[in-house]
């Protein structure tokens, strides 16, 4: 589960913000549904659910695509070829940040255990990487990198990490991370922590749309078919029955310019298609095509088999915009599937991002649950909580928030021509 995620320097972000799921202990309503004991020696309970508002161009995509820089340079900066640049993009509106390293940390839990990692990088390599653990709530470092500047070459400290580390260290480039490269050395120490971003974290943002073939895949197994449906049924989309069909095609039936191995792989294993049931008025099965379906029911089709696998597995769904072609209702009921304990009993979570003013209900979030991003005078992003303001148990959320008593909303000047 995440604990806590922080970014400095980062796109709009400069000073360093953090996005807590920590349980507030002055906050009481919904401690049951709402928040999970983490059963980890000095760490109070942890949030289910968390939501991010803020105008447009304040930030928020910003500290979602910060994440997701976090999660792919984990996974994937061992294969940097050496002198390759590092795709980070620091604060570019005053001087002093554009040299400045972006700096991130991730504090989450792992088969029971509390972790804490970081790292500081440039364009050109790793300024600074860190990983404690906490054993039965005491603290360990692992192993700690920094960058001397006025030697030219990292500094180490891992005495209590076991294996090979004189190899890794050395089979680590300047634009790559310690960890990464020595999961590839086959750390066992380390691989907790590297199969949480690989595994427990996933970021969906827009432009990277989830495939839909997710879900159909679900659908294969008589099981997975069933959840599927329950799932659509709750939602209240008419559909009672989802039909598998599988296209056969030949080359020639396949556009000259694709790819032949493309081809070869379709004709091999044709192309799966779903269509939906829905009951006529004279009780007969009506089938319909994806396509044919809202634009909601197809979107909650697509979510379906991934948010399924998030709540099976207890994963961390971080989702920018969620509520795109989603009726607010439909937005509450995704929500009410991770507040739900006999649903989500794996302790999933789900952070994001909206515009859906109606979410903002008491009788739905906890005061601590709720975030705001908004830009400074120097157009850099600021994040906090609700909880900064001290709200009243069952505040009109809404109507202060659109009143501008938590602020964070957009400034809608006069249009002159």
């Amino acid at each position: 589960m995440l604990i806590e995620f922080s970014v400095t320097n980062y796109r709009s972000i400069r000073e360093a913000q953090s996005l807590s799921m920590v349980a507030s202990n002055y906050v009481k309503e919904f401690a049951e549904t709402n928040c999970t004991a983490t059963e980890v020696p000095g760490l109070p309970s942890l949030l289910r659910s968390s939501v991010i508002y803020g105008p447009n161009a304040a930030g928020k995509s910003n500290l979602l695509k910060a994440l997701t820089f976090m999660k792919n340079f984990v996974l994937q900066s061992q294969a940097h070829q050496e002198g390759a640049l590092i795709n980070v993009a620091p604060f570019a509106l005053t001087t002093d940040t554009k040299g400045e390293p972006s700096e991130f940390e991730v504090f989450f839990i792992q088969e029971g255990i509390r972790y804490q990692f970081g790292f500081a990088v440039n364009k050109v390599r790793v300024i600074r990487e860190w990983l404690y653990v906490y054993p039965k709530g005491r603290v360990k470092r692992l192993y700690e990198r920094t960058f001397d500047q006025d030697r030219n070459e990292d500094e180490w400290y891992y005495p209590s990490l076991t294996g090979p580390k004189d190899l890794w260290r050395k089979s680590t480039r300047k634009n790559a991370l310690f960890l990464s490269t020595a999961i590839q050395w086959n750390s066992e120490q380390l691989k907790p922590v590297f199969n949480w971003f690989q595994n427990k974290l996933e970021v969906i943002l827009p432009g990277r749309e989830i495939d839909p073939m997710f879900s159909m895949d679900q659908c294969v197994s008589n099981e997975g078919k069933q959840g599927v449906l329950a799932f659509m049924g709750a939602a209240d989309t008419g559909i009672v029955g989802v039909e598998l069909h599988k296209l056969q095609f030949t080359h020639e039936k396949l556009p000259a310019e694709m790819p032949q191995p493309l081809k070869d792989q379709i004709v091999k294993d044709g192309v799966r298609t779903v269509r939906f049931q829905h009951r006529t008025d004279t009780g007969e099965l009506h089938s319909f095509d994806l396509a044919d379906e809202s634009d909601g029911t197809q979107k909650l089709f697509t979510y379906a088999g991934p948010l399924l696998d998030v709540l099976a597995t207890g994963r961390t769904l971080a989702v920018d915009e969620l509520d795109t072609s989603l009726h607010p209702l439909m937005v509450r009921f995704l929500i009410s599937l991770f507040h739900n304990p006999e649903i989500n009993r794996y302790n999933a979570q789900l952070i994001f991002t909206t515009h859906d003013t109606s979410v903002l209900d008491s009788e739905l979030y906890r005061r601590d649950q709720i975030w705001f991003v908004e830009k400074t005078a120097d157009q850099s992003s600021r994040v906090y909580p609700l909880s900064d303001f001290s709200p009243r148990k069952g505040e009109a959320l809404e109507k202060n928030y659109l009143h501008g008593r938590y602020g964070a909303l957009p400034f809608i000047g006069e249009l002159r021509f």
